[in-house]
């Protein structure tokens, strides 16, 4: 992931909640596969460097089954056409921090953010091997 900078608009931001995802395996895999979840990440931050460890926020379970950050993976499988993906990497700033356990899916995240979200941006980038 390359270096990503993070401007907050207000004070009244307490907490961030980091989502990258691929909608475009679905096909091969079934679903939008997840690659990253990280929540209650400190405002302000004012950047998310490459190879960034979020001592500090929580980082969920991903589609790999493991924590952290699950990089580009194009599966190809038998279907050689299938080689270029789309990443999202979406950013959300609370009101306050989430109060959800180290164990939460992207859902539970979700449901937990309502109604606090105080701003939302989405960056989108594709990959091709």
């Amino acid at each position: 992931m390359v270096t990503t900078t993070v401007r907050t608009a207000t004070a009244a931001v307490a907490s961030l909640v980091l989502v990258m995802d691929d909608p475009d395996a679905v096909e091969p895999a079934g679903k939008v596969w997840l690659h990253w979840l990280v929540w209650n990440v400190v405002s302000p931050r004012t950047e998310i460097p490459e190879g960034w460890e979020p001592e500090s926020a929580v980082e969920g379970v991903t589609d790999f089954e493991e924590r952290g950050y699950g990089g580009p993976l194009v599966l190809v499988m038998d279907d050689p056409d299938a080689v270029e993906h789309t990443y999202r990497l979406k950013l959300y700033a609370l009101g306050s921090t989430l109060d959800v356990p180290d164990s939460a899916s992207k859902r539970e995240v979700g449901s937990a953010m309502q109604g606090d979200v105080l701003a939302a941006t989405q960056l989108e980038g594709t990959f091709a091997p």
